[in-house]
């Protein structure tokens, strides 16, 4: 069940919360979390994508907010990360339909 919060941040906008356990924020104030600047040439380089693609998906600022707070990633995020990132730029996925009873596909109804 999600319930709709005002932003702990900025206190203006609503946010949609899944559970009580996670902390509201809305995408323009995790945007201003997730701008400090990264010291390692190579991590600097791995997070450099599209920042549309940041404002999209919460799960890429999440695993952004958690190298910034580690400093470190698992291969295992690392491996995800770029996963999402190259579905991201290719758009979304096509939508399968589902066949319904007399459209011609053989299903009984």
């Amino acid at each position: 069940m999600a319930y709709q919060q005002r932003c702990v941040s900025c206190k203006k906008t609503m946010v949609l919360v899944p559970s009580r356990w996670q902390k509201p924020l809305c995408t323009k104030c995790e945007m201003g979390d997730l701008d400090q600047e990264i010291e390692d040439p190579a991590w600097k380089k791995f997070f450099a994508i599209d920042p549309a693609l940041y404002e999209k998906s919460s799960f890429l600022r999440s695993i952004k907010r958690s190298y910034l707070n580690r400093g470190m990633l698992t291969d295992k995020q690392r491996e995800m990360f770029l996963k999402v990132v190259a579905e991201g730029a290719q758009g979304p996925p096509p939508r399968k339909r589902a066949a319904k009873a007399g459209d011609g596909t053989g299903a009984a109804g």
